[in-house]
């Protein structure tokens, strides 16, 4: 039977027994890269991230996927140093983690990444002096308040989105990166965007892109440069998470594709220390994967219009405010 199968291959010609072999590779190739999904979403082990050191810090930690790590890495048995600027949300973070983890230290460090950044920093440095920081989370960031054209981006939101996305997470890790290299030990993660990464293009969100792209080049260099001195730099490119930062999604809005922050953050932690960028929230990457195979003109065609139906909703918005603040202003205050 054997001899008859390889005979009648034999009799076939070469250009068929060619395209035979490509296909088998093919299939091979595509088996080996599920299981490896298989694998690194459901098998493989997640480290432990107090070898990196006791304290963690999270930048942009008093909402959002933010939050949800301080409590993800308190509930994991690290001290964690938050990194806000509201003073009020700090505390109650702050509050909330000592009460579900009582033997958890916190320290809260206020900072405004939009404001003066080199101040904040200064802070930053002198709240972890003398502390075993072997994770950092670096997650602060800002978008736009909805999708618009880049004429349309004031002076103020286009220098915030850059000096908070990229100039919080670059000064961030220079203040932390020092101690890490003195314990020849430590974790980074900063947090990217599907918008720079996972599709071709993010039409009305140039500059939030933009930013995001060097976060992405940031870590990819930062691992190559530190991988052999004990420090492990990742960026983590999630989807949509229902967070206040994409104004067409919120908190209640969390499904199957769309990740709640708690499941985010918790499936984020298992990651910390493998690839150099990866999407922890695995429906995320089903998503991606569907994405890469469609033509990208198509999904450049499909978020142009899903972008300008958001930028429509966001102006009528702002009109009708602006309206009601018209209103009451013109309001006559009755004499005494």
């Amino acid at each position: 039977m054997e001899t008859g199968f390889y005979e009648h291959l034999k009799s076939q010609p070469p250009w068929l027994l060619l395209l035979l072999a490509l296909g088998i590779f093919k299939l091979v190739a595509f088996s080996l890269i599920i299981l490896k999904w298989v694998r690194a979403n459901f098998l493989r082990p997640a480290k432990n991230l107090k070898n990196y050191g006791s304290w963690a810090l999270v930048t942009g930690a008093t909402d959002g996927i933010g939050k949800a790590f301080a409590f993800q890495l308190a509930r994991k048995g690290l001290n964690i140093v938050l990194v806000g600027r509201n003073p009020e949300k700090l505390r109650d973070v702050s509050g909330g983690i000592k009460a579900k983890y009582g033997q958890i230290q916190v320290k809260s460090v206020v900072v405004d990444f939009s404001g003066d950044l080199d101040d904040g920093v200064r802070r930053i440095r002198e709240a972890i002096e003398g502390l075993d920081v072997g994770v950092l989370i670096n997650n602060v960031g800002v978008s736009y308040p909805y999708a618009r054209f880049f004429h349309e981006v004031d002076d103020k939101l286009l220098g915030d989105v850059i000096k908070v996305n990229v100039g919080g997470t670059t000064k961030v890790t220079q203040a932390v990166l020092p101690g890490m290299l003195r314990r020849k030990r430590g974790a980074i993660v900063n947090i990217g965007s599907g918008s720079a990464i996972a599709i071709p293009s993010a039409p009305l969100h140039a500059v939030y892109a933009a930013t995001k792209a060097y976060i992405h080049q940031f870590s990819r260099c930062l691992y190559l440069e530190y991988g052999k001195s004990g420090i492990d730099v990742q960026c983590q490119v999630p989807l949509y998470v229902a967070t206040k930062m994409i104004s067409t999604i919120r908190k209640s809005s969390s499904s199957f594709f769309i990740a709640s922050t708690d499941d985010y953050a918790e499936a984020a932690l298992r990651w910390i220390g493998y690839e150099a960028r990866c999407t922890p929230y695995w429906p995320h990457s089903l998503q991606w994967a569907l994405l890469y195979f469609l033509p990208e003109s198509a999904v450049d065609a499909w978020r142009l219009r899903d972008c300008l139906g958001i930028r429509k909703k966001g102006k009528l918005k702002d009109s009708r405010k602006k309206k009601e603040l018209m209103m009451q202003s013109q309001k006559i205050v009755p004499l005494e």
